[in-house]
């Protein structure tokens, strides 16, 4: 655990800050990378990205303002925390997708297509924005005697994020890395291969990211809120993996329009 990368005088930089940073910008070249391929302006691309980028910050960081509605209201001064901390993905996921939703409706890009280009770069933004947690000591896991057990031993770590200090816990952050690691490539090895049609990408994804967040979940040590007998992202995960197959098959055998019909933007 390194939660601090360096120091220059009053200056701190965040080993998390700088892995959110590269995950954001690997994820936007990936998806830029995908999108030249199949023929999207790639001024668009570059633009839906930042707008993604942004909200998804911000709707890590409100979900989390959320589901920790209580204690935030209890300690006004702890809402300093949110600047300093990641929030929570599908907080992020959820108003990201939206946001890019309503921005390539009102462009024009081809819908689905436009999803599918940008879902291995969420999945590759998110294995990198995992190691950043692991560095900072935040999404820990619960308490636990398997071998591969991770303990952590950073005060400032347990200060800032409430981390266990000197217990082994389940590596949480290597597991969902781990799992969105090989989505990944599922995603990219898939295709490759017959049936492919616009939308199958993007819903795949969110059908294996609900399925492996709801199994992890189980393995979590830190406060996440809850409804009913699941945790947030679980209660999230039971509506997006339906919704998911629903829509694969909906879309399945259906085009989207050629890039070169879309309107230009006014």
């Amino acid at each position: 655990m390194y939660p601090r990368l360096f120091e220059l005088g009053p200056i701190t930089v965040y080993t998390y800050g700088v892995l959110l940073a590269a995950a954001y910008l690997l994820g936007l070249q990936l998806a830029m990378k995908r999108g030249l391929a199949r023929g999207l302006d790639q001024a668009r691309v570059m633009d839906l990205g930042i707008y993604i980028i942004i909200s998804a910050l911000v709707g890590a960081k409100l979900l989390l303002f959320i589901t920790d509605f209580g204690s935030f209201m209890a300690d006004p001064r702890s809402l300093l925390e949110l600047a300093r901390s990641g929030g929570v993905f599908y907080g992020g996921l959820i108003l990201a997708v939206t946001v890019a939703l309503l921005y390539i409706r009102r462009i024009g890009l081809p819908l689905w297509t436009t999803c599918d280009v940008f879902a291995p770069g969420i999945a590759l933004g998110h294995v990198v924005g995992r190691f950043g947690c692991l560095f900072a000591g935040c999404c820990y896991g619960k308490a636990t005697s398997v071998p591969w057990a991770i303990t952590f031993s950073n005060p400032f770590a347990a200060a800032n994020v409430g981390t266990p200090l000197n217990v082994p816990l389940h590596p949480t952050q290597l597991y969902e890395a781990g799992a969105e690691g090989a989505i990944l490539l599922l995603l990219l090895a898939t295709e490759r291969r017959g049936g492919r049609y616009p939308g199958r990408t993007f819903w795949l994804y969110l059908l294996l990211y609900a399925a492996s967040r709801f199994i992890i979940e189980f393995y979590r040590g830190d406060p996440r809120g809850a409804v009913l007998m699941f945790s947030t992202s679980q209660f999230i995960s039971l509506i997006l993996a339906p919704l998911s197959v629903v829509m694969l098959f909906a879309l399945r055998g259906g085009t989207d329009p050629a890039p070169k019909t879309i309107r230009k933007a006014a």
